[in-house]
């Protein structure tokens, strides 16, 4: 009998441990996604930067200096340093996801993260946000 006691605690432990991973994976996923969904006010936020040569250019530094390791040179989601995230880089090349996303969705993303992205608020103007919205939409625009 001692055996048979043996076998139903391993499997008791087994299935704690798998209730556990469950719940640890459900929480990481609701949580991924209520970070990344815009409010509806964001979404609605209309682009105060015009995208003029000088607003590209600008903005251009900020992705190549903020952007560009993790978000790729093309803005593919294939930089250096794409392969060692948890989560995939955002893909500016696909026209159809892009066109999907407002810029106030886009503005709100940049502004606040999400992991293994970092909130650009305190490192980025307003005015540099909004920029790199216009910069990021021309890698859809090719």
């Amino acid at each position: 009998m001692p055996v048979a006691k043996s076998n139903r605690n391993t499997r008791w432990l087994g299935v704690l441990a798998l209730v556990a991973i469950l719940i640890a994976v459900g929480a990481t996923v609701v949580n991924t996604a209520r970070n990344w969904s815009a409010t509806s006010a964001a979404r609605k936020l209309k682009n105060p930067v015009p995208p003029t040569a000088e607003a590209i250019a600008a903005a251009k530094q900020d992705y190549v200096e903020h952007c560009r390791s993790c978000h790729g040179e093309k803005g593919d989601g294939k930089g250096e340093k794409a392969p060692e995230l948890s989560v995939a880089p955002g893909d500016f090349t696909d026209a159809r996801t892009m066109s999907s996303r407002t810029d106030g969705e886009l503005f709100w993303q940049i502004t606040r993260g999400r992991l293994p992205m970092p909130a650009f608020e305190d490192k980025l103007t307003h005015q540099q946000r909004w920029q790199l919205v216009d910069y990021i939409r021309t890698f859809a625009a090719k």
